[in-house]
């Protein structure tokens, strides 16, 4: 077993994207954050992201609409910075409070600026291979992290537990394309699936967005696997300072020995999150100054 470092990995992107921001001419790329409310890990989120943005050379426009704005007002927020030649990149932090709706104000979002890659038009562009669009953050890392471990993924069977169109989706369009490092034979399941442990012991690759902590035990996993863990759960612990300690969606305990590779939590999946936005925010300004 080797555990997979998304911290190293993600850095290494970092250092690479640092270099090619500060060789650009002229402005800088800039990505506006948009967070509505106080919500912890949303602050923490953004926070994160804006140093990165900042250790690259992105500038990071952070904007706190107050909680009271209606969702008409929130959109024309939106339009105001896809009109704007000075922004790049548009983040609407989720989850935001109700009634604010977050899927039309990804909507909102100019396809061009959506760095976070969840509208539609460049969900579509995936879907038909057309690497022109903007690929959603944590599919494209998990990408990234597979290829920079040496896992090429063509011929293999890819099992991708969960659906949603933020990660299960986008990284099984991923897998199945025709193109180096993907080109796997992929299974998604869901909560409808039979016997589900009976095909993720088939599987030469997991990828588990379910959404549960510690879903994923050791008896569902095939010896030599691969084992990418995206979830990210808080679970109570009455031994930590914080009254809780974080989890993903696999048990890593009886998961880890079996593996060949497996991604931990924290330190895995997360931080090439933030570090694909990154990329996202300077293909878009590359975009913007024909540069593409």
């Amino acid at each position: 077993m080797a555990l997979i470092d998304g911290n190293r990995i993600a850095e290494t992107i970092v250092a690479e994207l640092k270099a090619e921001v500060a060789a650009l001419p002229g402005r800088k790329p800039c990505l506006a954050l948009v967070r509505v409310g106080d919500d912890p890990a949303s602050i923490s989120y953004v926070r994160k992201k804006e140093k990165t943005a900042a250790e690259i050379g992105v500038t990071g426009r952070v904007i706190l609409p107050p909680v009271t704005l209606s969702q008409s007002e929130l959109e024309t927020l939106i339009d105001g910075l896809n009109a704007d030649p000075a922004v790049d990149g548009i983040l609407v932090q989720s989850p935001l409070p109700p009634p604010q709706r977050t899927s039309g104000l990804f909507r909102r979002v100019s396809p061009n600026k959506d760095v976070d890659g969840f509208h539609t038009v460049n969900l579509g562009k995936l879907a038909q291979d057309d690497d022109s669009g903007f690929v959603s953050c944590t599919p494209a890392g998990i990408m990234e992290l597979l290829s920079r471990s040496s896992v090429d993924l063509a011929g293999k069977h890819v099992v991708v537990l969960g659906r949603s169109l933020i990660v299960g989706k986008p990284v099984a369009l991923l897998a199945l394309q025709k193109r180096a490092g993907a080109n796997g034979t992929v299974t998604v399941c869901h909560s409808g699936t039979r016997d589900l442990p009976a095909i993720t012991r088939q599987a030469d690759v997991l990828i588990a967005a379910i959404g549960r902590p510690e879903f994923v035990t050791g008896d569902m996993v095939k010896p030599g696997a691969v084992v990418i863990d995206v979830g990210i759960n808080r679970v109570a612990d009455a031994s930590k300072k914080a009254g809780y300690r974080l989890t993903g969606d696999v048990h890593f305990p009886s998961v880890e020995p079996k593996a060949a590779l497996i991604t931990p939590v924290p330190g895995g999946v997360g931080p090439m999150t933030v570090a694909m936005l990154m990329r996202n925010t300077v293909k878009a300004h590359a975009l913007a100054h024909g540069r593409h």
